[in-house]
């Protein structure tokens, strides 16, 4: 019973932590990447379709992305939600091609985002350490109910708390990373 407990809180702090991954993707740090694009929705045959259905987005330099789009018709609309998703690029169409050219990073731009990769990585703490709260509950409702006792209990809290201090250590690393990346590209 304390080691289900366990391994369902280790497998939703993970996805935490896969989740703030995810978010540093779409942290621009001066270098073209594809994940950038992930979140861009095209108003496409009457529906909002993420661009990946509409086109194939790749990285031809280090401050281009592009998007071959496959229909001829769509290529204007892929332009405008490109441009209307306030990423701070000017997308240019030629022919069944959108060229998105990244801007060089300003000093203060950086300063930015390393400020918003602080405030994704305390999200990330956040839910982590909700996680722990919620096992320990479990725990204690375990112990309340006789089902085990106030050792086992003590050692399961440990066991807890070992577990949210090696995830936190872990988002401080993904952090320190992603700093280095944004400041250092």
């Amino acid at each position: 019973m304390l080691a289900e407990i366990h391994e369902d809180l280790k497998k939703r702090m993970n996805a935490g932590l896969d989740s703030l991954r995810k978010e540093f993707t779409g942290l621009r740090t001066g270098r073209a990447n594809p994940a950038l694009l992930e979140h861009v929705k095209v108003d496409a045959y009457g529906s909002l379709m993420p661009i990946s259905q509409v086109g194939t987005v790749s990285v031809p330099e280090a401050r281009l992305l592009t998007v071959q789009v496959w229909d001829k018709g769509m290529v204007k609309l892929v332009e405008k939600a490109i441009r209307d998703a306030n990423l701070g690029v000017n997308p240019v169409a030629d022919a069944q091609v959108v060229r998105v050219m990244l801007p060089e990073m300003t000093s203060e731009r950086r300063a930015e985002l390393v400020k918003v990769a602080a405030k994704y990585a305390e999200g990330a703490r956040v839910a982590i350490r909700n996680v722990r709260r919620d096992g320990m509950e479990q725990v204690k409702k375990h112990q309340k109910a006789k089902e085990i006792s106030e050792d086992e209990e003590r050692k399961a809290g440990e066991d807890i708390q070992k577990l949210t201090d090696e995830m936190i250590k872990k988002i401080d690393e993904i952090l320190s990373d992603k700093e280095k990346e944004i400041l250092h590209v």
